[in-house]
């Protein structure tokens, strides 16, 4: 009797308890959708600023400039002001110098609901994940699909590691390649016109594993090269000019570090998946996510993997989970879209590059990269570069500093002689935001117009 009352106590726990949960369970899923709690305030917070406006020239951040009443304050595009920086400021200057790939903003205004990341505060408190990683395993498989999609790298039973931007994985990269116990250190070597952070980065660090050496091009055909370690960075698509390259040394002391930040479609014609022993990628150039700071590498050695980590490790205890875990949101969100992002920075960039073409035929001052079409099996067509940009080159003999005649009609761009090229070379920024692009041709077409003018008047 004593132990079917016990039972019945027990049973009637029990379904009281499944009760309760269902109880619990209907309250929170109302409608066919789940009613927030926790997550509620913050949704609020981030609906709320996203709403501000801003006139379509600039924007609100949780985390940006307050005034009184805690409320954040617009975030003015170049040449923009005013509480909803509606006010143009007329005569400043075109900023293209930067590489910020603000251009894909508007996708992600258009796909707010995929993109959107809430994280309780408890969330990933460990230096390691569950498998005592620093790295995502995750993340690496969505890396995977992504470069499975677009076909522009062999990924599959590669490692992947990640790190703080491009920047930082490429300077595992040379950190790994570098020998162990030579008697000389590698020589660090990138071809001109050369990505500026290769040399700045690795003079910085330099030390007796290697030492930065310039040119690729001045070592090509020193007959002391076959017994040197050498470490070439190939920047492809190249940073300034957009052109596919590759390595100019090979042998069995030579190795490569292929930086593909801009191996995307909406960049470059894609031949083929690359399958090069080092391969480094960036979030920045995919997503335009500059600032979560995230790249990878995909490498096909294990021992340059675990070297690669041990610096990781030493430099950063790792890499930001929160970075991984947005990175992580927005490349599902670039895989559920299928196309949609490419397609949309595709037209973009391709629009911003025919207008620069347009205007600067205008005149004879100027040239740009040569762009010779190519098969790109992601479009399954021949198409040109829509490169993120513009090697200008001032063609005039009395034009030697191409940077002053740009600064002179109020625009900005990046001196030649920082990617080791002469001066009559600038680099001019063509993945900032519309409003800085739209300047920077206005600015262009003023220059060549008054010029054309000027000319008129003088015959």
């Amino acid at each position: 009797m004593m132990k079917s009352i016990v039972s019945s106590k027990y049973l009637a726990c029990l379904v009281g308890s499944i009760i309760l949960n269902l109880l619990f369970i209907i309250n929170i899923y109302v409608s066919g959708q789940w009613k927030l709690s926790w997550s509620s305030r913050a949704a609020i917070e981030a609906e709320t600023v996203a709403a501000i406006y801003c006139s379509g020239h600039g924007r609100a951040y949780l985390d940006g400039l307050v005034v009184v009443g805690n409320k954040p304050v617009c975030d003015c595009n170049t040449c923009f002001t005013g509480p909803d920086c509606s006010q143009f400021i007329p005569h400043c200057t075109a900023n293209a110098d930067g590489g910020d790939p603000l251009f894909l903003e508007p996708f992600w205004m258009q796909h707010l609901a995929s993109s959107a990341l809430v994280v309780a505060g408890w969330h990933q408190m460990s230096y390691t994940y569950g498998d005592k990683s620093f790295f995502s395993e995750e993340l690496a498989k969505v890396v995977r699909k992504v470069h499975a999609s677009v076909g522009n790298a062999v990924s599959q039973n590669r490692f992947i590691i990640f790190g703080a931007g491009s920047t930082q994985v490429l300077s595992a990269a040379v950190f790994a390649l570098s020998p162990e116990n030579a008697s000389s250190p590698a020589k660090v070597v990138t071809s001109v016109p050369y990505y500026p952070v290769d040399k700045q980065q690795t003079q910085y660090f330099s030390s007796q594993k290697f030492k930065y050496e310039g040119d690729a091009y001045r070592w090509k055909n020193r007959s002391d090269c076959s017994s040197t370690n050498m470490i070439e960075i190939v920047t492809s698509p190249n940073n300034p000019d957009g052109q596919l390259k590759k390595a100019i040394f090979h042998g069995p002391n030579v190795k490569a570090i292929y930086d593909h930040a801009y191996y995307w479609p909406h960049f470059t014609p894609i031949p083929a998946p690359s399958d090069e022993d080092v391969m480094v990628f960036t979030l920045s150039k995919l997503t335009g996510h500059a600032g979560t700071r995230l790249g990878w590498a995909v490498i096909k050695d294990e021992t340059v993997f675990n070297r690669m980590t041990i610096h990781m490790q030493m430099n950063s205890m790792g890499v930001s989970k929160d970075a991984q875990l947005r990175a992580f949101k927005l490349l599902n969100a670039v895989l559920e879209e299928g196309t949609g992002i490419f397609d949309f920075a595709y037209q973009t960039m391709k629009s911003r590059w025919e207008r620069l073409v347009q205007t600067v035929s205008l005149s004879n001052r100027f040239s740009l990269q040569e762009n010779n079409p190519q098969y790109c099996t992601f479009y399954n067509k021949v198409r040109q570069l829509s490169p993120a940009y513009a090697w200008l080159k001032c063609e005039r003999e009395e034009d030697k500093d191409c940077y002053a005649v740009l600064e002179a009609a109020n625009i900005i761009g990046r001196q030649g002689n920082l990617f080791g090229a002469e001066d009559g070379y600038v680099r001019l920024s063509l993945v900032r935001t519309q409003d800085d692009f739209d300047i920077l041709i206005e600015r262009l077409h003023k220059l060549i117009t008054e010029e054309a003018i000027n000319n008129r008047g003088g015959w």
